[in-house]
């Protein structure tokens, strides 16, 4: 599987994006969608994740009640909508597919098969 992450880019502190995730070939239903993010000089963190055949889904803390995470069944699309931004969400945020994941598991950027390019996004104060 393939993905093109797209819709990065600057923005201002309060201010939303729309992130994108589209996949080359059909994702099933047990198979989950994670969004991560490493901001400069950091580790990779947990940003979200959704079970595809599901409306299951999971935020890391530092983003919960800011970001959703939504997908598009009929065009293999993942969004990852986010308000309210703030200068540590700048990062370079990747999407990624992970077929045997499980819901303990769904936060671990190990557990994920394949993994989209990233997209730079960057909030100014």
């Amino acid at each position: 599987v393939q993905l093109q992450a797209s819709g990065g880019g600057l923005v201002q502190a309060g201010g939303s994006l729309r992130l994108s995730c589209a996949a080359s070939e059909r994702i099933y239903n047990n198979y989950y969608i994670g969004w991560f993010r490493q901001p400069p000089g950091k580790e990779r963190e947990f940003v979200a994740a959704i079970k595809w055949g599901s409306r299951h889904t999971t935020y890391g803390d530092s983003v919960k009640g800011r970001f959703a995470i939504s997908r598009d069944n009929a065009k293999n699309v993942v969004y990852l909508q986010m308000n309210s931004l703030k200068s540590e969400d700048t990062a370079v945020y990747y999407c990624a597919v992970g077929s045997r994941i499980i819901t303990s598991t769904q936060t671990m950027g190990a557990q994920y098969d394949y993994w989209g390019q990233g997209t730079q996004v960057t909030v100014s104060s």
